[in-house]
């Protein structure tokens, strides 16, 4: 491949002339990369990086440099962005945050040379640009005014024993009646002294900037950036000097632009609370939380010294119509959302008495100790209905509700007219609608069209979702004009029968399942239900479907917390027949093929693949029973050997089984602990052969704990051992590295929220550098380290790209946790808290105040607490039962979500005695 180092913009011989533009940036490449800088602008690719000018690399000093340049007019101005790039041009990776802007000022004649001394952006450089920095934590630094444009030399490089240095830097966090200044070794620096300093001027995008000219002779200084405030207090930069040395300047007219970054500062850090949303308590909610709750949530927030509300999804889960439908990672829709959430009495200014009264009423019936979703539910659409009736010609005609309309009918149509097929058909699931169970264009213009009988159903859904819509925009608005980051979340997976995968069920593989292996939160792993995603096809489209739901996310909230990021690597994947976790393989994934296994002197796949079932394990699980269970569920295959019937080969068909054996009363067992145990059998296996490629197999997760292994010779042990390390440790890490970068940029891209990722439970060790590549904020448990060889994480050790706390929705409470695990508690209580003796069997205000406190001094970016959490620091708070607060328990897939807080938004913080994080 040619490497272009140099192109011009002019093709005719009689042009005038023309600005050398070079550009220069330090950067470490893998084997195979390559540096290349694109534009928006003719010359730098038009916006197409294949036909983007190709660097060249050289090694000065310590550093491995990028160069390359182009001739463009005076008067030329260009967006540009550095990627790096394969052999072919194909992108690896790109730069994050805003495009760099070019302006060659039409003051200069043609024939001076301007060198572009940037920096590359990484994804932490780019979170000052995200929106809970710039519209909220920093948003009285955006309104400060523009004194320059861009790009304009105040100096002209006119004596060829001086150059023209602009310095330029991005200072995000800028107080009021704040300069900033340049100080350095050369006079026009002011030789250190600020009095004699370059200020430089704003000139947009928290960008500040300014020239001066400085003797070749002065080469190279040694120069760095520092605040003045009104009062003659002077803030420097952190870290060591900067300089600036001159590499082949010429005898022309040379101007430098020095792109420098980020001021170097101590980091923002701020604290922030977590509670989902069905659990805020109000006086004026009518069951469950609802989002015009959120205003005295944040007015609560900032009243304590808090930035940040962070809830759970708030999606429409609505699949079953029952109480299941509590689980909120479970969507109907991705874009819709829940009814759950609605204020019924902010529907109209004009209430009837007897909508009011009745109101009052489902108020007083609702006020439980816990939520109840179905009676809630049905009571808040009932009188929605009511309201619907009488305001339904008034809103739907207004200019209000068309314009949301016209902005989201793409996934509207679809939610509304999905809705009334799973009521009319009394399911969700779409394989049951006839003609209608495969999604046309056609056929949802025909179910929501005018001239139907069901035209007001349809109508009433675009009515709830435009009032949640603007009271979800309304509360949203609020925090961030108080200051206080909204922080969403984004479930991994969506229903399997949902509205998404009836519009694009190619985007999913729906003879699968999505859960996760044995970890923290189970030791037999984690069947989720939600089918896998069929990455290539998205990719087709630049993972549309995802842009889409960010996007949407971002209308209302300036973070976001991504469930389960570990998902976007590499996702656990199980047959769509399993109901446990147990027995799955990670997709994608390099297999364990039938050759390299045969190379090994492995041969016998059917021994290692199908259940191995002994007589003597079945006497041992099930004792006397165990002829019932061979008799209903096995056949002997030889003797004392068995493999189980073709109507109980899969765990949906002996659960089946087991419900039918029961109903007739011929099961003596508890249902449960037989449906356990027969599941065991089942599981009973080495290997699992690919459903897609008999001739590739995965090792089973924790193999060695199969009597199916322990009964294998030596030398296959030694073999499969080997394997199974490799297989999820090793050979995996770099397919998993190149899927994240694939799809995470495209999520990142697509909206300007603040990304947090849940990176818990088996961590592939390249996580880790990707997330720090991309700029993701992790999570840290104090209770669940990262880290293989300690008990507890060390907050005072986290990394500042982190969120630290001390627990979270998938776990217990600090104080249920703390009474549950007596040997964890002692542990803790010696090694961390670091006393002898035998610690208090509840978690009293003092204990919590110190795991609080340890987390609020940590260097994460967000402390960020569950309510029930810092509820613990006061003892009138602590009298309900702690495993009442728990959120979920990830064992129980049928869970009731329904968690509500004795806790009211009224009270502050500074009453619990816990001070606030942040700045």
């Amino acid at each position: 491949m040619m490497n272009l180092g140099s192109l011009s913009l002019s093709t005719s011989k009689s042009s005038k002339p023309m600005v050398s533009i070079s550009f220069w940036i330090p950067y470490f490449t893998h084997w195979g990369e390559s540096l290349l800088v694109c534009g928006s602008a003719p010359g730098l690719g038009s916006g197409n990086v294949k036909k983007g000018l190709l660097l060249k690399p050289s090694q000065q000093d310590d550093q491995l440099i990028w160069s390359g340049s182009v001739s463009v007019p005076p008067g030329f101005s260009s967006d540009y962005c550095y990627y790096v790039v394969d052999d072919s041009k194909s992108v690896l990776r790109s730069e994050f945050g805003m495009k760099r802007k070019l302006v060659v000022p039409e003051t200069l004649t043609g024939g001076e040379s301007v060198h572009l001394r940037d920096l590359w952006q990484s994804g932490d450089q780019a979170l000052p640009f995200r929106s809970a920095f710039k519209d909220v934590i920093f948003h009285h630094s955006f309104d400060v005014k523009v004194e320059k444009p861009l790009g304009v030399f105040m100096n002209k490089s006119d004596q060829d024993d001086s150059v023209v240095v602009q310095f330029k830097i991005c200072c995000p966090d800028i107080g009021e009646g704040t300069s900033v200044y340049v100080l350095g070794t050369p006079e026009k620096l002011g030789k250190w002294k600020v009095e004699n300093g370059l200020r430089l001027n704003y000139v947009d995008d928290s960008i500040w900037e300014a020239d001066c000219l400085i003797p070749k002779a002065d080469f190279p200084i040694k120069y760095r950036y520092c605040k003045v405030q009104k009062e003659d207090s002077i803030g420097f930069e952190s870290g060591g000097n900067r300089e600036l040395s001159l590499h082949s300047i010429g005898s022309k007219q040379e101007y430098i632009v020095m792109s420098d970054g980020l001021f170097r500062a101590m980091p923002w850090r701020g604290a922030g609370v977590a509670v989902p949303m069905f659990s805020v308590r109000s006086e004026d909610d009518v069951g469950v939380g609802e989002f015009l709750d959120l205003k005295l949530l944040v007015d609560w927030a900032v009243d304590s010294g808090l930035h940040l509300v962070q809830l759970l999804p708030v999606n429409d889960t609505s699949v079953h119509k029952m109480w299941w439908d509590s689980y909120p990672y479970s969507s109907l829709s991705v874009f819709a959302l829940h009814p759950l959430y609605l204020r019924v009495q902010a529907l109209s200014e004009r209430l009837p008495e007897d909508i009011k009264e009745e109101i009052q009423k489902a108020k007083n019936q609702l006020d439980k100790n816990d939520v109840d979703y179905e009676a809630t539910m049905e009571t808040k659409l009932s009188i929605a209905k009511k309201i619907f009736d009488i305001e339904k010609d008034q809103t739907l005609n207004s200019s209000t509700f068309q314009k949301f309309f016209s902005e989201n009918e793409g996934w509207l149509k679809p939610y509304a007219a999905f809705c009334f097929l799973r009521d009319f058909f009394e399911t969700s699931d779409h394989s049951q609608w006839g003609t209608f169970s495969d999604y046309t264009d056609d056929k949802l213009e025909k179910l929501i069209s005018k001239d139907n009988l069901h035209y007001n159903t349809i109508c009433f859904h675009y009515y709830i979702q435009y009032h949640l819509h603007v009271q979800l925009s309304a509360a949203a608005e609020y925090a961030r004009k108080k200051g206080v980051v909204l922080k969403g979340d984004l479930p991994i997976g969506v229903d399997r029968n949902s509205v998404d995968t009836w519009v694009y069920r190619n985007l999913f593989r729906m003879n699968t399942s999505t859960g996760a292996p044995p970890d923290y939160f189970d030791k037999n792993g984690q069947n989720w239900g939600f089918p896998t995603y069929n990455w290539e096809e998205m990719s087709k489209d630049n993972y549309a479907w995802w842009r889409a739901r960010l996007t949407q996310m971002g209308k209302y909230f300036t973070a976001y917390r991504i469930d389960h990021i570990l998902g976007f690597f590499r996702i656990w994947e199980l047959p769509a027949h399993a109901m446990t976790g147990l027995v799955g393989k990670f997709r994608p994934s390099i297999p364990l093929s039938q050759e390299e296994l045969e190379k090994e002197g492995i041969w016998d796949f059917d021994r290692l693949s199908k259940p191995y079932i002994q007589k003597k394990f079945l006497e041992e699980k099930f004792g006397d029973f165990w002829p019932f269970i061979a008799s209903n569920f096995l056949n002997e295959t030889q003797k004392d050997m068995y493999e189980f019937k073709e109507d109980c080969n899969t765990e949906k068909k002996i659960a089946a089984k087991l419900k039918s054996l029961a109903e007739k009363s011929l099961l003596l067992e508890n249902e449960d602990k037989v449906r356990r145990d027969v599941f065991d059998i089942l599981r009973n296996v080495v290997l699992i052969k690919d459903p897609e490629d008999a001739r590739k197999f995965y090792p089973r997760f924790n193999i060695e704990d199969t009597s199916s292994f322990q009964n294998l010779d030596d030398h296959s042990k030694n073999v499969l051992k080997r394997l199974y390390y490799d297989y999820y440790f090793q050979r995996q890490e770099d397919l998993w590295r190149k899927n994240a970068l694939k799809t995470l940029p495209a999520l990142l891209n697509s909206s300007n929220m603040l990304a947090c990722g849940e990176d818990l439970g088996l961590i592939p060790s390249c996580v880790h550098p990707v997330m720090q590549e991309l700029g993701l904020v992790g999570l840290r448990i104090q209770r669940m380290p990262s880290e293989s060889d300690v008990k507890f994480g060390i907050p005072s050790n986290y990394d500042y790209m982190t969120v630290c706390a001390p627990s979270c929705h998938d776990c217990s409470t600090l104080r249920a946790w703390w009474e549950e695990d007596e040997e964890r508690r002692q542990q803790y209580f010696k090694e961390v808290i670091g006393v002898d003796g035998i610690p208090p069997s509840q978690c009293i205000p003092e204990i919590t105040h110190f795991i609080l406190r340890q987390h609020v001094e940590a260097p994460s970016m967000w402390a960020i607490f569950p309510l029930q959490d810092m509820m613990a620091l006061k003892e009138e708070y602590t009298t309900r039962p702690a495993t009442e607060e728990t959120i979920n328990d990830p064992t129980n897939p049928k869970h009731y979500w329904r968690y509500l807080t004795v806790f009211c938004a009224y009270r502050r913080t500074r009453d619990f005695g816990l001070a606030s994080k942040g700045h």
